[in-house]
């Protein structure tokens, strides 16, 4: 049988569906969580190396263009991206559709090995983490490809 993993995520959390048929309901399976996805900027840099120095010439330690923000969303989907890959891997998902906040989608995306990428039977550029399984089904095609 084929299955149809729906991903439906945003920097901070995860939720993994599954689709048996092409036209089923969908069955929430797991939650990844990662708060720190939703600390603040401040929060995040706050323990950062070389924010003060001995001699009060505020220097920093390293020079960096990502923004812990921007580290926590790249770490997140990383993770996200390897547990969709050991699914892959074990056979447990033969399609994926994806439904994922604006910034998120992106990532997530640069983040899959090209055999997962090859699974993606659909995609939305949209954050509806917070809705209900049903009102998730109604964001995605009325007939999901299978296999």
């Amino acid at each position: 049988m084929s299955t149809t993993w729906v991903v439906v995520a945003d920097s901070s959390r995860a939720r993994i569906f599954t689709a048996e048929t092409s036209t089923s309901a969908l069955q929430e399976i797991e939650t990844l969580a990662h708060p720190e996805g939703r600390l603040h900027e401040q929060a995040l840099s706050s323990d950062l190396p070389g924010k003060d120095n001995a001699n009060g010439a505020g220097g920093h330690a390293y020079q960096d263009e990502t923004t812990p923000k921007e580290q926590e969303l790249v770490n997140f989907a990383k993770r996200v991206a390897g547990h969709l890959d050991e699914a892959q891997k074990a056979n447990k998902l033969h399609r994926l559709a994806i439904v994922a906040a604006p910034g998120f989608l992106g990532e997530l995306r640069h983040q899959l090995p090209a055999q997962l990428n090859k699974l993606i039977c659909f995609d939305l550029n949209k954050n509806i983490t917070l809705q209900s399984a049903d009102e998730i089904r109604s964001h995605l095609p009325k007939s999901l490809p299978v296999v």
